[in-house]
This record gives structure tokens, C-alpha cells and sequence, in this order.
């Protein structure tokens, strides 16, 4: 089956449009037309060649939203096989044999992508572009809350609050009641005002902020030892990503070991919160923020995300 997508033909370098052979949908698989396709910072790093069991040519993209003989749908973003101990434990996001969608097979930068049929599931209207745009970062903000056990009053941090996952983070964690502080770059820091306690936007933030409940830390290598020093005594740093994919190092391991800090990693999300998140945008609670791109213009978005152009997430649309 041959689709119109776009191609990561080399890493580092521009994606190709062209016409791609997918494969062909076997028995339990069906067609989803794409019509808004989520660019993950998970994308950026594949992109980059972080993900060294990763070789070209790929078709990225894990956050689909289209048709499905005319109905409005999306698609939870990895195939898992549902029987290992973590699935059977409505833990599948830690499936042992987890794939996503775009990794070894084939994802949503093109025109229709073959899917499981059981990784289908309805949408309430057909506002696609919003689901793209806040589905995958709201529902990983939902997963990272559920591990830290946040709530009305907790005192957290969040690093990178101006990107796609920052912005929809920190409005959720203002549903749950929590106290925000948000680090972002100058330049985004007036509009994630709106939806914080607090706005920090210098690289030492812990000269400001200090003995907080919970950090949840997008950022990873460039923000988590201040993050570290943020931390109260047996805080807890949820470790959701490291954008640039750089090593990770404590620079000052006995403050982590003295204050008995826990340090947790968050991985994605089950599918029960995608549906939640599914649910809070078309309920409004969670206003979607990112901007749009039409699918040829794909290395333009990848320019811009780059460059730190973009508020929020971006977006192919079809």
C-alpha cells in the first residue's frame, strides 16, 4: 500500500515527501485516514539519532487523529501485546513488548497508516488538530501527577513549561489545585503566566525556589540539578524527559542522598489516560495550545520547533 508521507531518510537531515510503501493491513488491522498528526518531543529525538536501535528510512509520528469509514477516531500511539504482566496489570505503557507507532513501523507524517484495530478508539466530535495538539502531553501530565501523588495544595515545579508537554502540564495540574512554578524562557513567560502561581525564567531557578513538594522535570539534563536543589527533603523529581538526549549526571549526589530525594521515571501513559485526556479537551477544562502546519511543511515545523519558535506543540495537518 502506497502512501503519500513524509520520510526520515537520514538522521539530522530534512524529511522527504514522497510516495512510501507502508505494507498492507493485515486481518485484524484497519486504515486510519490521517487528519492532524502530533509532533512529539520524542519525534526530536529520533530525529537527532538519539534512539540508536532506530535506522532509516522511518515514517515518525504516534499522536494520530483521522477517519475511519467517516467516523472521527484516534489511536493510541504504541502496540502492545497485552498479555505480559505489566498489561494485564492496566500497565501497559510498560508492556515488554512495547512499539510505537513510527518506530519500526510505520506512523502518522503520511496521508493513511495501518493500525491494530484494537488501538482504535472514537472521538467525541471531529476536532482533530486539538487532540493532536494536547492529547500525548495532557495524558503524560495525568500519568506523571498519578505517580507523585499531586493534588490540591502541592507545591510543583515544572521545567520546560512553555513547550508542548510544559504548557498542558501545568494547566492540568492547576485542575487538580496545585500551587504552579513554572520555568520557562524569557520569551514564553508572559503567556505561561496564565496558567501559573509563579513564573521563573533564570537557569539558576533554585535561588528562588526552594524546599518544593514535587518536580516534574521535561528538561532533563540541562535543568535537573537545579531542579535537585529545588527539592524538599523526601520531594519527589519525576523524570518525564531529556530533550536533548544528553547524559544525565548529578552534580551533587549527596544533597539527593541527605535529603532522601526520590527520583522516578514517568513513561508515557495507559491507555485509560489517554481517554481522560480525550475527555478534559472536548470538555474544555484543558485549552489546547500549539500551531499548525499543513503536511508538506513539516522541516518548517521541525525549523521552528528547533529554534524554539513554537508556543505550545506543533502540528501536521492533512
Amino acid at each position: 500500500m502506497r502512501v503519500l508521507a513524509a520520510v526520515l531518510r537520514e538522521f539530522n537531515k530534512p524529511f522527504s515527501i514522497e510516495e512510501y510503501d507502508i505494507g498492507e493491513p493485515g486481518p485484524n488491522d484497519v486504515v486510519v485516514k490521517v487528519r492532524a498528526e502530533g509532533i512529539c518531543g520524542r519525534d526530536l529525538v529520533i530525529w537527532r539519532g538519539g534512539f540508536r536501535n532506530l535506522k532509516p528510512p522511518l515514517i515518525l509520528g504516534h499522536e494520530i487523529f483521522g477517519e475511519l469509514n467517516g467516523r472521527a477516531v484516534g489511536v493510541f500511539g504504541a502496540i502492545t501485546d497485552g498479555t505480559c504482566p505489566y498489561c494485564r496489570a492496566g500497565k501497559e505503557n510498560l508492556c515488554v513488548n512495547l512499539q510505537f507507532f513510527g518506530e519500526g513501523k510505520s506512523g502518522g507524517y503520511a496521508e493513511a497508516v495501518i493500525v491494530p484495530k484494537n488501538n482504535v478508539f472514537e472521538l467525541p466530535d471531529n476536532d482533530y488538530v486539538k487532540y493532536a495538539a494536547a492529547v500525548c502531553p495532557l495524558a503524560t501530565a495525568i500519568h506523571a501527577s498519578i505517580l507523585s501523588n499531586i493534588g490540591s495544595g502541592t507545591r510543583v515545579v515544572v521545567t520546560g513549561a512553555g513547550g508542548g508537554v510544559g504548557i498542558h502540564t501545568i494547566q492540568y495540574l492547576k485542575s487538580l489545585g496545585a500551587y504552579v512554578i513554572s520555568i520557562t524562557s524569557l520569551g514564553k513567560a508572559d503567556f505561561v503566566a496564565r496558567f501559573s502561581d509563579e513564573v521563573i525564567t533564570e537557569r539558576d531557578f533554585s535561588r528562588k525556589v526552594k524546599d518544593v513538594d514535587v518536580v516534574l522535570e521535561i528538561v532533563g539534563a540541562a535543568t535537573i540539578n537545579e531542579s535537585l536543589r529545588a527539592l524538599k527533603r523526601e520531594g519527589t523529581l519525576v523524570l518525564i524527559g531529556n530533550i536533548e538526549g544528553e547524559e544525565i549526571r548529578l552534580t551533587r549526589p549527596a544533597l539527593t542522598v541527605m535529603r532522601e530525594h526520590r527520583i522516578i521515571g514517568s513513561a508515557a501513559y495507559t491507555r485509560s489516560e489517554v481517554l481522560r485526556a480525550v475527555e478534559l479537551l472536548h470538555k474544555d477544562i484543558i485549552k489546547p495550545i500549539y500551531r499548525s502546519y499543513g503536511f508538506r511543511d513539516v522541516n518548517q515545523a521541525y525549523n521552528d520547533l528547533l529554534n524554539q519558535k513554537v508556543l505550545g506543540r506543533a502540528v501536521l495537518t492533512f
